[in-house]
Order: C-alpha cells, then sequence, then structure tokens
C-alpha cells in the first residue's frame, strides 16, 4: 500500500463519517434552531429546553436511521476488505 492508497482510504473513511451522521446532524441542527427562534420569540432562557429536544430528537433519528447508517459503515467495510485482499503477497 502506497501514500495514495492510504489517502483514497481515509478519504472513503471521512466519507462514510459524514454520509452516515447527517441524519442525525441536520435532524438536531433543524431542532436547534427552532429551540432558538422560540426562545428569541419568548424571551424563555431556560437552558434545559435547548438541550432535551435535542436529545430526543436525536435519538429518534439514530433508531429510525441505524440501519442506513449501518449499510454506510459495511459499504466502507467492505471496500478496505477488497482493498486488502487485492494487496500483493
Amino acid at each position: 500500500m502506497n501514500a495514495a492508497d492510504a489517502k483514497e482510504l481515509l478519504q472513503l473513511a471521512v466519507w462514510a463519517c459524514l454520509v452516515a451522521s447527517a441524519p442525525v446532524v441536520l435532524a438536531t441542527m433543524v431542532v436547534g434552531l427552532v429551540v432558538a427562534l422560540f426562545q428569541a420569540l419568548t424571551q424563555i432562557q431556560e437552558v434545559t429546553l435547548t438541550f432535551v429536544p435535542k436529545i430526543v430528537v436525536a435519538l429518534l433519528i439514530i433508531i429510525a436511521t441505524a440501519p442506513f447508517m449501518g449499510a454506510q459503515v459495511g459499504v466502507f467495510a467492505e471496500q478496505v476488505y477488497l482493498r486488502i485482499s487485492a494487496l500483493p503477497q
């Protein structure tokens, strides 16, 4: 394995992490914006109001998209194993 192969594997790993985590990150970002807007409009500055909805939504999205996340990690693992098997002996 040379530097180009290592760079490509690193790029694939980062891409797999980004794609797998995107649903959770986007959902919590939207919830955070909605809660921030609600707090700005009502002037309620409760600390737990920002964390509890995000945690609940993150857990629900993780449960809903777990097969998708697992598939992304599985595809990356298959690519790594194919590269390992293709290495010269």
